[in-house]
């Protein structure tokens, strides 16, 4: 018998009316959005259901949204066990407390903090990302290198075969975006975002982080999450605290970390929140496992 996995979406999968239904049809979804709200400050339930696109495409709201509906759903299953876990970015929170690493209102206050962190670095320190579709990692990595003289660029996601996003100043991206275009790169896509994530560009966010980090309880996970850092899986509740800490400086390891699942015996992902971007992932990087989509209430009535 295959594993299953559990997978959580990050930053961008998010859209208006995302929850509502869920908050509609279940007690325990709409306490667990409440309890958020309390943890957070923020009326996310009214942004999440009503927008407007502008706020709730703020990363401090952002990531609070994504989370909270990826974990609700995760607590309402109840006909799957999952082997194993990882999230992408901001989804290795929502893989932690699935994973019983962390309590549901220690993680919604982190990351509350982690979304304002990373929105007020990328005020200080203005930066971007763009998507390099068509080039290899080598390819992308030796462009980021060449082009970092004009300003800080690196990789941040490795998402798909061919497909790799960058991050870092404004000066150094543009110079690699056009390195890319000369390379041979099928497309180049600067992304709409309020700063250069999983880059050295997010230190201060680094810093608050960590000293929310550091007085908050972890728990060793009861299943394996792979970790963005090192696309390996981890339990040690010391060694999640440590990797959380590093991530937002360093790339996504999400096509290796998709490859290191499947050797482990996973065939069959299910994304568990908004939208359909990792399904996508991972049929590009292996097409022969199953993969589900948990989003709306109607898709966890199948599990309840």
């Amino acid at each position: 018998m295959g594993k299953k996995a559990f997978i959580f979406p990050g930053q961008g999968s998010q859209y208006i009316g995302m929850a509502k239904d869920l908050f509609e049809n279940s007690v325990e979804a709409k306490e667990m959005i409440l309890t958020a709200e309390e943890a957070t400050g923020v009326s996310l339930s009214h942004i999440m259901f009503n927008g407007p696109e502008e706020a709730l495409k703020q990363t401090d709201i952002t990531q609070p949204a994504i989370f909270v509906h990826s974990v609700v759903i995760a607590n309402l299953i109840r006909t799957i066990q999952p082997d194993m876990a990882a999230g992408h970015s901001l989804g290795e929170y929502s893989a932690l407390v699935l994973a019983k690493a962390i309590q549901y209102y220690d993680a919604v206050k982190l990351v509350g903090i982690r979304g304002s962190a990373m929105l007020q670095a990328g005020v200080e320190q203005p930066g971007t990302m763009a998507a390099i579709i068509g080039l290899t990692p080598q390819d992308v990595e030796e462009i980021c290198l060449e082009s970092s003289k004009y300003g800080i660029v690196q990789c941040a996601n490795f998402n798909s075969p061919g497909q790799i996003v960058i991050s870092g100043s404004i000066p150094g991206v543009k110079a690699a975006m056009e390195a890319a275009k000369q390379k041979g790169a099928k497309l180049v896509k600067e992304l709409v975002v309020s700063g250069a994530f999983h880059s050295p560009l997010m230190a201060s966010a680094k810093d608050k982080l960590k000293m929310k980090l550091d007085v908050t309880h972890f728990y060793d996970a009861k299943i394996p999450v792979y970790a963005n850092v090192t696309a390996k899986p981890v339990n040690n509740s010391e060694e999640i605290k440590n990797l959380l800490y590093q991530q937002l400086g360093k790339p996504v390891r999400w096509e290796e970390t998709i490859i290191n699942m499947i050797s482990d015996g996973a065939d069959e992902f299910y994304e568990i929140g908004p939208g359909k971007v990792l399904q996508g992932l991972v049929k590009r990087i292996n097409p022969d496992v199953k993969t589900f989509g948990i989003d709306k209430y109607s898709d966890v009535e199948r599990y309840l």
